[in-house]
């Protein structure tokens, strides 16, 4: 060998490249024996790095093939813009150039996307702080970027990226984007439909061209994730019917050369219209045969109904997993005669094999505690698998209200034939709402209000609510806390304290009459069953009553009596009560059961609840009971019927009088619309010529609301904002006094009524109604009679109420 020092030297920037110029390196060796390999040039990889990867070790044999190999590994890494090896002697020096390292990503001009979603998106393609820097792999980046306004409609997005070099070998990363007008659709068409209009099927769609809500609905905003949805919608739509042939030939979607309008073709194929001749089931169905045959939804005599089928198919799993076959497969194979346009259908299953469940993990919850959600699952680890437990056991965590998603999956045990493994993943929701208030009015001045509520408090599923009014005339302050695992069987504890004080405002008079009520409660909550609750509570309370320094007239006559109150300076002078503080010990006992798909926007479901409270003891003693119903009824995808009743009866003991601040109220949202709250009822008798009208609410309450709520026009088939219209009936009632006329009598007694349109929102601050009333039967008052018209308010809105 020449004592020479040979050079052999190896420049490329990508694999493949450097292993050709090794193949034709202009310098070649003889083999030799590798005695020490060095590395230079690194920064921040580690030299353990180059060696693991090389495929030379010291004492290995080197040549030109072996040489090149080494290059391309390296190169292979994605760590380097160039590498080279140079022989000194038997000393193999392994020369590299780092690539740069990313070292912030930033986007400008983004206002389609968060940056935190678009920085994820680049993550997914290797793209990161940290990660090396590669023209290539920017590149990649760029195309996702534009995928991602392409996916929102934004055709014309322009991306532009900017390296800037720093310190220690790193570069920022900057994308510029100019999003541009999204696309929207101009048409949308339907080809071969020849049974149903064109406007009936375009009417299933979520995407449409558009309409005077669009900028809310953004429903002509093209997106192909919508439109797979869509072209499913329609393909149910025609199997539900009869239409078991039923395809979609082609979908042509066109965009104008300015990239700013599309047009949208779905080209289908009806087929004929077929009809139900018979079911038959087939395979092994454990003996169970007329058990399952009473789960079969499919109508011999009716057309073909996917629907139905699809409801059987899914019954008998579900049941097969209720006796521990998870993995049970059941078919519905078609038997189709054109001749008659008839189909039979047969329902073969094969329950494969029974498993238990192994283990339960939960995934998603970074806040909520697992016991939480464990707690609520009644399927346990090493039993049975039961499909019906799994079931109530996701819905029990659903009806939590902690999570905006809840799945159970199902994952084999590898080599094991007859265990599974459940992971409940959850999708958690802010929990927690804080309200903050001020107003201004020429009555109450400047008054206050805050409120916080936690239903998760910490992740421990408690629940924490304070509400505090510093109103002039309406001041409360209130403290709850809710434990909902007392015990470990379920039973709930809830304690509340609370005071309040009211006093009403009748404009410029002065010293009006303030009631104050202050006390505590305590509530257990018992599970008897997996869907009702039934409540035991009990509590201490106080009423005082503050005559004011106003005239007898100006203080409900009402409150006079149970008060005790005289005017010793004669008939208008200032009152002075005898028994001005009566206290009680209320116990009460309630159930409630609620079914209801969902609590914000329910379709389908029963709720209803039923209390009892009695007064023993002290001052007060009384009953009040209570009973509500509500039932929703989907009339189908767009409609939903719902019917709701509440109704109420109280009374006192023999020889007492019923506590009138008990007594129950009605009219406004939540009761009678188009009236104003709490007005219905007996109100105040005119006493020596002063009246002020103050609703005293009734000891017998019965109220019925309907309503049917619609999409709202221009807003598709968007659920979180609905039209709604309704009827409502109801009145409270009293019972009759000795100073009351007939004619009084019998206004007070008579049911309000109102029909009305509304708007329903889940806005971000919670659910949002509006309602518009026109009531049809009020009462229009009669001075001569001393009756006292209704106080009408046709326009009303509140956020968080139902009906």
């Amino acid at each position: 060998m020449n004592t020479t020092i040979s050079r052999f030297r190896l420049r490329s920037v990508a694999a493949v490249v450097a292993s050709a110029l090794a193949a034709t390196a202009a310098w070649a060796v003889e083999p030799f024996t590798v005695r020490d390999i060095r590395v230079e040039g690194l920064q921040r990889v580690e030299p353990g790095t180059i060696f693991a990867s090389m495929p030379l070790r010291v004492g290995d044999i080197y040549n030109d093939d072996r040489g090149s190999a080494a290059i391309r590994a390296l190169f292979d890494l994605g760590l380097f813009k160039d590498v080279r090896i140079d022989v000194n002697g038997n000393v193999l020096v392994v020369i590299v150039e780092e690539r740069p390292t990313i070292a912030d990503v930033d986007f400008v001009g983004t206002k389609e996307f968060e940056k935190a979603n678009l920085q994820k998106a680049l993550r997914e393609v290797g793209l990161a702080d940290g990660r090396p820097y590669d023209k290539a792999l920017a590149d990649r980046a760029e195309q996702e970027l534009k995928r991602q306004y392409v996916s929102r409609s934004l055709y014309n997005a322009q991306v532009v990226t900017t390296v800037t070099p720093i310190e220690r070998n790193r570069v920022n990363l900057t994308f510029t984007v100019t999003e541009g007008e999204p696309a929207r659709i101009r048409e949308v068409h339907i080809a071969g439909n020849k049974d149903f209009s064109e406007s009936t099927l375009l009417s299933l769609f979520d995407q449409d061209s558009g309409g005077w809500l669009s900028w809310y609905t953004k429903s002509n905003q093209y997106s192909r994730a919508k439109l797979n949805a869509d072209l499913e919608t329609l393909r149910s739509y025609y199997l539900s019917r009869g239409y078991l042939e039923f395809r979609i030939d082609s979908t042509q979607v066109a965009i104008s050369p300015d990239r700013q309008d599309l047009s949208v073709t779905v080209n289908i194929s009806e087929g004929e219209k077929f009809v139900v001749s018979g079911v038959k089931l087939d395979g092994n169905y454990l003996g169970r045969e007329e058990e399952f045959k009473t789960l079969v939804t499919i109508k011999p005599g009716e057309p073909y109904n996917a629907e139905q089928v699809a409801q059987t198919t899914k019954a008998f799993s579900d049941y097969f997993g209720s006796f521990g076959y998870a993995f049970a497969r059941v078919q519905a194979t078609p038997e189709i005669d054109r001749t008659t346009n008839r189909v039979a259908l047969t329902l073969k299953a094969e329950p494969e094999r029974r498993v238990y469940v192994r283990r339960v993990a939960v995934g998603g919850n970074n806040r909520t505690r697992d016991e939480v959600i464990r707690r609520e699952f009644r399927q346990y680890e090493a039993s049975w698998y039961d499909g019906d437990k799994i079931k109530l056991s996701r819905d029990r965590v659903d009806r939590l209200g902690y999570f905006t998603e809840v799945t159970v999956d199902t994952q084999e045990v590898p080599g094991v034939p007859d265990q599974v493994d459940l992971t409940v993943n959850v999708i958690e929701k802010p929990t927690g709402s804080l309200q903050l208030g001020a107003g201004f009015s020429s009555a109450d001045k400047v008054s206050l209000t805050f409120g916080i509520s936690q239903e998760n408090v910490f992740g421990s599923g408690n629940y924490l609510g304070v509400q505090v009014n510093t109103s002039k005339y309406n001041r409360t302050l209130s403290l709850v806390t809710t434990d909902p695992y007392f015990t470990k069987e379920g039973i709930s504890r809830t304690f509340s304290l609370y005071t309040a004080t009211t006093q009403p405002y009748y404009g410029n008079i002065d010293g009006n009459y303030r009631l104050t009520t202050e006390g505590g409660n305590i509530r257990f909550g018992v599970p008897f069953s997996e869907r009702d609750t039934v409540f035991f509570g009990a509590g201490v309370e106080r009423y005082r009553f503050d005559p004011g320094t106003s005239f007898a007239g100006y203080v409900p006559f009402s409150y006079q009596q149970y008060f005790g109150c005289i005017a010793p300076n004669g008939q208008l002078g200032v009152l002075y009560c005898g028994n001005p503080s009566v206290s009680g010990v209320p116990l009460s006992i309630g159930w409630a059961r609620d079914n209801r798909d969902s609590a914000l926007v329910p379709t389908t479901g029963v709720l209803q609840s039923a209390n009892l409270e009695v007064g023993v003891g002290s001052d007060m003693k009384y009953y009040k009971a209570g009973y509500k119903y509500q039932q929703y009824f989907p009339l189908n995808k767009q409609y939903t019927f719902a019917i709701n009743g509440d109704f109420g009866y109280a009374g006192a003991f023999s020889g007492q009088q019923f506590p009138i601040f008990k007594n129950y109220y009605a009219g406004g949202l939540g009761s009678v619309r188009g009236f104003e709250q709490n007005s219905l009822g007996p109100r105040d008798i005119p006493l020596y010529g002063q009246t002020v009208g103050a609703a005293l609410g009734g000891i017998k309450k019965a109220i019925f609301n309907a309503e049917l709520s619609t999409p709202f026009p221009g807003a598709g088939n968007d659920r979180t904002l609905r039209l709604y219209g309704f009827m409502d009936a109801g009145n409270v009632f009293g019972d009759r006094t000795p100073w009351s006329t007939n004619a009084q009598w019998d206004s007070i007694n008579k049911i309000r009524a109102s029909v009305g349109l509304g708007i329903s929102w889940i806005s971000p601050l919670g659910p949002l109604r509006i309602a518009y009333a026109f009531p049809v039967v009020y009462e229009k008052g009669d001075v001569a009679q001393q009756i006292p018209e209704d106080r009408i308010q046709r326009l009303q809105f509140q956020i968080g109420t139902t009906f």
